[in-house]
């Protein structure tokens, strides 16, 4: 009898547990959209300074091109909306990388202004646990945070 109840309970937790799932949902970051005033300058400037990769735009929409940021993750660049962004650098896209001096001095080779979080022009800032991060902007005043990888 005591194994048949104990039994009954499990069914009834297992149950509970499966309803849980269903009614929780299940995200994953796929992309970020940046709205732009020219497409080609920016995904450009993706692609060059960043070295990042072009994709195809599956919406095949002129005005809008798709740039990878690996693991299945894009950048979608639209300029086909027109009006005024405010821009502040609390918005920003943050990318770690492995090499952090050697994209340092390539930034730097290409005259890009860059600076640690309270503006210091050319400063590094390292964080109390060793990451390192700088901040530039993209030709349309978006910050990008550039860190290095954690530290093991």
């Amino acid at each position: 009898m005591r194994k048949t109840i104990l039994l009954i309970i499990a069914i009834l937790f297992t149950g509970s547990i499966w309803a849980q799932d269903t009614n929780s949902f299940s995200f994953s970051f796929d992309h970020s959209a940046l709205s732009v005033k020219d497409v080609n300058i920016s995904a450009d400037f993706y692609k060059n300074v960043l070295k990042l990769e072009e994709v195809t735009n599956r919406t095949k929409k002129p005005g809008i091109r798709w740039i990878s940021l690996g693991e299945g993750k894009e950048l979608h660049l639209i300029s086909t909306i027109k009006g005024n962004i405010t821009i502040t650098k609390a918005v920003h896209i943050a990318l770690k990388c492995a090499n952090f001096d050697t994209f340092v001095k390539a930034i730097i080779d290409q005259n890009i202004i860059y600076s640690d979080w309270d503006g210091t022009l050319n400063k590094i800032t390292i964080r109390a646990d060793g990451i390192k991060q700088i901040y530039f902007q993209d030709p349309d005043g978006y910050w990008i945070e550039v860190n290095s990888v954690a530290k093991l």
